[in-house]
């Protein structure tokens, strides 16, 4: 398969995976459950992973997905060219129904995020880009939508936006001292700076869409959570950093977390 191919897939595993989502969240038992390091799952996770795995399957590329079985890195290693998928981004903001969580399906190659397709499932908006072709947002698509129906119908990211403040992402569920450290950096600098709080990959979405400057992260998060809105952004025209601001962050790494990023 070719990339359009590849994403045209991953296209139809998302809108899939975010309608056997709504199922759950329309119903009154979300069957919550708790893994090891207390995060939380629910059945919806359990069922986008499912549909994104059947799916995907097609396409003959490994995969690793957060609810799925995580290869040992001796296997992993070797991998050029892999989907990297978070089933349920915003778990947390799903159990507390507040519409803030997406269907993240990235596509890694030689360690980098190359293409990346975020749904989300309440708003029908989808987000999809491809490093040196470009990013498109897409409202309400069709089960047989592709990659070049969004390109010719959707909008071109960044938008054209215009406001005089800076505008800084911040997560809803995780903030701490260095958050904070950063964020008076910024004040500093910015003399009009407004914060706008979102959950899941949706902080990327916005820096990718141009409605704001930066998205700072310090703390714990996983590969899976970023890969997809990091190729979005940077098929955009912008990155995601190291704190340093000036090192890209990869994947595949042998430790699956990420470390502290800035996305700009």
């Amino acid at each position: 398969m070719n990339t359009d191919q590849l994403i045209d897939k991953a296209i139809q595993a998302a809108l899939l995976a975010g309608s056997k989502i709504m199922e759950v969240y329309s119903s009154v038992d979300l069957e919550i459950e708790f893994k090891e390091d207390q995060s939380p799952i629910t059945k919806a996770d359990r069922l986008a992973h499912d549909q994104i795995v059947e799916t995907l399957k097609c396409t003959q590329l490994p995969l690793l997905s957060e609810e799925g079985i995580h290869q040992p890195y001796a296997e992993r290693k070797n991998w050029k060219l892999f989907w990297l998928i978070d089933p349920l981004d915003g778990t947390k903001e799903f159990i507390k129904r507040n519409n803030d969580f997406t269907v993240n399906i990235a596509l890694i190659r030689e360690n980098k995020a190359f293409a990346g397709v975020i749904y989300v499932p309440v708003s029908e908006e989808i987000y999809v880009g491809i490093s040196g072709i470009g990013a498109w947002k897409y409202q309400s698509p069709a089960r047989d939508t592709t990659f070049s129906s969004i390109q010719n119908h959707g909008q071109k990211l960044p938008l054209q936006t215009k406001y005089d403040e800076f505008v800084v992402m911040i997560s809803r569920s995780h903030r701490n001292t260095e958050t904070e450290e950063k964020i008076e950096e910024y004040r500093k600098i910015h003399s009009d700076i407004r914060f706008i709080s979102r959950g899941s990959s949706l902080k990327i979405c916005m820096v990718a869409e141009g409605n704001a400057d930066v998205y700072p992260r310090f703390g714990q998060i996983m590969e899976w959570d970023t890969a997809a809105g990091h190729a979005i952004v940077k098929a955009a025209g912008k990155n995601i950093y190291h704190a340093d601001e000036q090192t890209e962050v990869t994947y595949n790494k042998e430790d699956l977390h990420n470390p502290n990023f800035i996305v700009r």
